[in-house]
């Protein structure tokens, strides 16, 4: 059956024209302001991401710069070592072994036989006492002047000396009386034979270090 409209004339309402298009227009607008919304929403998310990310970053480097900063006295330190030890090793270098040296001429020399000098270098410069050595080119030498009775014995000495911890070359400067009618003293050798030989040795190596024999070695000339 057909509706009526039972309403006057007068009374009955009528639609706007154009309704359904402002309701197309509305949704339209509601959902662009929507996808305006997510879109906001999302950057803001990532643009709070990103300062948290930043954040992080910026902590961790400065956590690494601490430790970088905490690691840099070691290494100072680690290198101040290093230093010292070089300068240790180039004076122990240096170092002429003197206490090594009177320690096996004790042991060498003849019984009627006496030294009357002693230098060394290890730079072929003057020693502490002035006296020159014959050191060359930076090879340890040491110079001996005294006395013997006999040529034999200044010959013996030469081989003996040869056999001194690290000496590699013996030579002879000069063996003479001084007075054969003089009898030997301090101030000169007298009758005896005056001597001077020069010992030439390897290159002191810095970890060495004597051995501490108690007894004169048959290297040395002494007994078994």
């Amino acid at each position: 059956m057909r509706p009526v409209n039972l309403l006057p004339e007068s009374q009955r309402r009528r639609a706007p024209a154009g309704d359904g298009k402002s309701a197309y227009a509305v949704l339209g607008v509601l959902a662009v302001l929507l996808a305006m919304t997510a879109a906001y929403v999302t950057t803001a998310n990532q643009a709070t991401e990103r300062a948290a990310a930043a954040a992080e970053a910026a902590a961790e480097a400065e956590r690494l710069e601490a430790q970088i900063a905490s690691l840099g006295a070691f290494g100072n330190f680690a290198q101040i070592k290093e230093m010292r030890i070089a300068s240790v090793r180039q004076l122990a270098a240096q170092r002429f072994d003197w206490e090594r040296l009177m320690l096996e001429l004790a042991r060498v020399l003849p019984d009627d036989g006496w030294l009357k000098t002693a230098s060394a270098s290890t730079s072929g410069e003057s020693d502490d006492t002035g006296t020159a050595s014959a050191s060359v080119g930076g090879v340890p030498t040491a110079t001996l002047e005294g006395c013997l009775r006999y040529q034999s014995d200044v010959a013996d000495l030469m081989l003996r000396l040869r056999r001194l911890h690290r000496a590699e070359d013996v030579s002879l400067t000069e063996s003479a009386r001084e007075d054969a009618q003089e009898a030997p003293s301090v101030d000169g050798c007298g009758r005896y034979y005056r001597f001077e030989i020069a010992v030439t040795f390897a290159p002191t190596v810095v970890d060495e270090s004597p051995d501490g024999q108690p007894r004169v070695p048959a290297s040395l000339g002494g007994g078994s």
